[in-house]
């Protein structure tokens, strides 16, 4: 079954990374954010790149790629950007298809996120999948606040043609900034702009 939404991808497939501070290099309040994704199909690689263009423009270096790790890993950075595809379309959870799905439910419970902002991305296709749009960005959702997160940057839902999502956790928001590769292209460097942005604004940096 073709995916319902994808997230970032810059290496092997089926793999999550974070965008992180290059080495030996002083550490400023950007750098301390991780951004964190998976793909399945590659128009993450995209939306992602979309994304480290607009941390850069905040003024982050953001171009070393790394596994998101243990606690250790997680707990060295004062925010994270996370985001993950949906495969498994109708299923309750587990819903990305990649490495995301042990992660978040063998891991992510053991870890305190009490203090560190999350905000929440995903890529999806909602003509095709119009009743699943995005839902694996909800599961993150979700996960991430109930290991105390803090999470920010939700979207308005207006411009997206989408029935349902468990993305869209209050009445015309998404949890985060959602991507549409296949129908809304031409969109997508101008979303992840604004989301850095608002991201900003809501001091997650």
């Amino acid at each position: 079954m073709k995916l319902a939404l994808t997230l970032c991808l810059i290496v092997p497939a089926a793999s999550w990374h974070m965008v992180g501070r290059p080495a030996m290099r002083p550490r400023t309040s950007l750098d301390a954010t991780g951004v964190f994704y998976s793909t399945m199909t590659g128009n993450t690689e995209t939306c992602g790149n979309h994304i480290v263009e607009a941390l850069k423009g905040a003024g982050v270096d953001a171009s070393d790629l790394t596994d998101i790790g243990d606690a250790d890993s997680v707990d060295s950075f004062d925010s994270l950007i996370v985001g993950a595809p949906t495969w498994h379309t109708g299923a309750d959870s587990e819903r990305s298809g990649t490495a995301w799905d042990e992660w978040l439910y063998d891991t992510l419970p053991s870890l305190d996120l009490s203090g560190k902002k999350v905000a929440v991305f995903g890529c999806g296709d909602q003509e095709g999948y119009a009743d699943n749009y995005c839902d694996a960005a909800g599961e993150l959702f979700d996960q991430f606040k109930a290991a105390g997160a803090t999470l920010v940057g939700m979207t308005s839902t207006d411009g997206y043609n989408h029935v349902e999502s468990k993305a869209e956790v209050e009445s015309g928001k998404f949890c985060g900034q959602m991507f549409d590769e296949d129908n809304q292209y031409d969109e997508s460097e101008g979303r992840a702009k604004a989301w850095v942005e608002q991201l900003k604004g809501e001091g997650m940096f």
